[in-house]
């Protein structure tokens, strides 16, 4: 009998590698500064990819998309942790994972898809924007005086980036434009290359080059905190039936747009399939439901890193499971090797990644566009950037909205059968 014959190249291998690498190097201190927001363990914070990563691989429709622990999920995470501890965490994850898996199964994911490209490309946008003013920060250096809280709304960050600029350091600002610089440089060089890892490799020679002595990524503990598991009481179960609803609502939307975002920003401008929307939802309640039985916070789609996994050079579902992979190998074996990684490096990535998503295409195309549709695309760039995404879609979407109320009243009278003047003037 004849095998299928595989179309899969060494060159897509490298190319995934390379992207599940990137990719697994930003999920370290984001993974942990996200469940340290949360309140609960850090390790919790990587065990979300390490759990989902290899299941969203599987039976998820978006190849190059990677899941983790997402800022959207904060509020939620957050209230569930503070009422019942870890708990309550792997409570509220369960429940969103089973409404996660309802709406799949009610095939409501194939909405949110149809949503307009200019909300997708103005959420792309403020997305972009958000990543690049949260880096800025660690690219200069700045030091808060001791007791001063970092704040987390945008307007904040940059109020407290020009309030404390004069604390700013070189070295993190030369780290962070290295990587900058040379991923622009190798990308234009040749798309193929993994430019973002290259840049962090050359900013890792020129710290050990100087002598310099940044914040590092440091040694990361994988030793498991003891899970002491959890019941429901009825009275919990209705309280959390809320807060898991919000939860995957926020989650299902913050999901399926970024899966738009990264086929966008690999120049497929076609939406998904109504089945690949659906199957997407699917997929993720199934990864979290596993998420929340080992109580690891939800996971949904990081634009950050599914974006530098597709600039690296990742095609295919090999890169998740490589980024899956090398993470565990980097809190394993590699340990070592990761924690030498300036902190300012990494984040050049992040900004790197944030300044491609700016839509400077659609900018350029912006005074040629109708109204609506400028219109939508600003409104929904700045409320993601000042708001939140689930607003941003939603003021984006009421353009289009308010533009078909419009229409259908101009047209009401004439198909009501409200007679017109030459009627009136000559009945039969």
């Amino acid at each position: 009998m004849k095998l299928p014959k595989i179309d899969y190249s060494w060159k897509q291998l490298g190319g995934d590698i390379f992207g599940g690498a990137i990719a697994a190097l930003i999920a370290l201190p984001y993974g942990l500064a996200m469940a340290t927001l949360m309140g609960i363990p850090p390790i919790y914070g990587l065990f979300t990819s390490l759990i989902s990563a290899p299941l969203t691989a599987l039976l998820g429709r978006n190849p190059v998309l990677i899941g983790g622990t997402s800022t959207v999920t904060l509020p939620f995470m957050v209230s569930a942790v503070q009422q019942q501890g870890l708990a309550g965490c792997a409570k509220v994850t369960l429940v969103a994972s089973v409404f996660m898996m309802i709406f799949s199964v009610l095939k409501l994911g194939r909405h949110i898809s149809k949503i307009p490209p200019t909300v997708v490309s103005g959420f792309s946008c403020g997305i972009g924007a958000m990543m690049v003013v949260n880096q800025l920060r660690t690219i200069l250096g700045i030091q808060p005086p001791a007791g001063v809280s970092w704040p987390s709304s945008v307007l904040g960050q940059l109020k407290a980036v020009s309030l404390y600029l004069g604390s700013a350091h070189w070295q993190p600002i030369l780290l962070g434009l290295i990587v900058i610089a040379c991923a622009f440089y190798f990308a234009k060089l040749n798309n193929k290359l993994p430019a973002p890892l290259m840049g962090v490799v050359i900013a890792v020679g020129v710290s050990l080059a100087f002598g310099m002595h940044e914040k590092e990524v440091g040694k990361l503990n994988l030793d498991i905190p003891p899970f002491m598991g959890f019941t429901w009481s009825p009275q919990e179960v209705f309280s959390l039936i809320n807060e898991g609803f919000g939860l995957a609502v926020v989650s299902s939307i913050n999901l399926l747009i970024t899966s738009r975002v990264v086929e966008h920003f690999r120049g497929r401008h076609r939406p998904m399939r109504p089945s690949d929307a659906d199957g997407e939802l699917g997929a993720y309640g199934i990864a979290n439901v596993v998420c929340g039985i080992f109580a690891a916070p939800m996971s949904v789609g990081i634009p950050a890193r599914s974006l530098a996994n597709v600039r690296c050079g990742g095609t295919t579902r090999i890169s998740n499971l490589v980024h899956a992979g090398l993470l565990l190998l980097f809190l394993g074996l590699g340990s070592e090797m990761v924690s030498k990684i300036p902190l300012p490096a990494l984040a050049g990535v992040t900004a790197y990644v944030g300044i491609m998503l700016l839509e400077w295409g659609t900018w350029r195309r912006l005074r040629r566009m109708t109204p609506v549709d400028s219109g939508a695309f600003l409104a929904t760039a700045f409320a993601t950037l000042l708001i939140n995404a689930v607003a941003a879609v939603a003021i984006g979407c009421a353009f289009y909205l308010s533009r078909w109320l419009y229409h259908v009243m101009l047209a009401r009278p004439r198909s009501a059968g409200v007679p017109d003047a030459g009627a009136a003037l000559h009945p039969h």
